[in-house]
């Protein structure tokens, strides 16, 4: 690891539960992010995946800020974020931006285009309100869009053309580390692809790192240098994208990469599929051992006791105590 600009060490999220509305009475706690480590070179994309519920967006929103962490640090340019003020968070903030899943509910619907991406430059500093449209329609033209459309308002626009505008808005202060989180799940799939070309295009031109969140690996694949895999709050593999996909080594990362489809209908009836059974354990009270235990088909005893070592085979690791008998 040469040079990361941001550094997870040892995360945890909790949220506590309680039961009643007068006399509340605690229930244990949801270990919605639980020991993460990761590290997230400068200028590479980063795909974080997992079911839903896997802790990928509290995860995400921690490293923004958005929820505080329980346990653990976060390290962005060397700085602690967890210790800062608010008026040196505050500071940060233009060099650390987010991507939200749903464009519509991100954007302020009484407000038009222009003071969408607009209020942030004006909020920092970087802009005056002279000059905030010259700024306004750069970023526009950047995301595909035509400075025409300054004037209209959110619900004008269709779910691509949103989250365009969303996109331009994270850009406006000139981010160092974008975290998108879901950022096509929300959109149809003929459109899926032209946003991912932009962030990538994006990421290329402007020397941008990116963290991005999805459940869908065939997406995350599309752009990413590396992927993490994530289950029940830890991260059981990570590696370089193309070996991660060419060689899984975790049981569930096997399990993720069986339900892609694929559009060769022969292949798809001849191949082998890997089934869980069950539903994901409650992280309210998870498995003791290895997390994904109850669900592996290749699951013995030491699973249950045992807590995964991470072993590493080439470009990439994973945690699991069955490493040797996977492909």
């Amino acid at each position: 690891m040469s040079d990361p600009i941001l550094d997870i060490i040892d995360l945890s999220v909790h949220f506590s539960v309680s039961k009643g509305l007068i006399l509340a009475r605690r229930m244990g706690a949801v270990k919605a992010v639980d020991g993460v480590r990761l590290q997230v070179q400068r200028g590479e994309v980063l795909g974080l995946v997992g079911e839903s519920g896997c802790g990928k967006t509290t995860l995400a929103r921690a490293v923004m800020q958005l929820v505080a962490p329980t346990e653990g640090r976060i390290l962005f340019e060397g700085v602690d974020l967890g210790t800062l003020s608010m008026t040196a968070l505050r500071r940060i903030r233009p060099r650390l931006q987010m991507i939200f899943q749903d464009p519509y509910a991100s954007l302020n619907p009484r407000m038009t285009v222009l003071d969408c991406i607009a209020e942030p430059l004006r909020v920092h500093g970087f802009a005056s309100r002279t000059n905030a449209a010259e700024r306004v329609t750069a970023l526009m033209e950047q995301v595909g869009l035509a400075p025409r459309f300054v004037r209209k308002y959110p619900h004008e626009f269709s779910g691509g053309q949103r989250q365009r505008i969303a996109i331009a808005r994270a850009l406006a202060l000139g981010p160092r580390l974008i975290v998108a989180d879901e950022p096509v799940s929300a959109l149809d799939v003929s459109v899926q692809a032209q946003i991912l070309n932009l962030l990538g295009g994006l990421c290329k031109d402007r020397a941008l790192t990116m963290i991005l969140v999805s459940h869908d690996l065939a997406v995350v694949r599309h752009l990413s240098h590396r992927i993490a895999v994530m289950y029940l709050g830890k991260i059981v593999e990570i590696g370089d994208a193309e070996s991660v996909f060419n060689n899984p080594l975790h049981p569930y990362t096997q399990a993720l990469l069986s339900a892609i489809p694929w559009p060769d209908p022969d292949h798809e009836r001849a191949r082998a599929r890997t089934l869980l059974h069950d539903d994901p354990p409650s992280p309210l009270n998870p498995p003791s051992g290895c997390p994904f235990h109850p669900r592996c088909p290749i699951a013995g005893p030491e699973c249950s006791r045992t807590i995964p070592p991470w072993v590493e085979r080439g470009p990439h690791k994973a945690a699991c105590l069955k490493v040797k008998r996977l492909r």
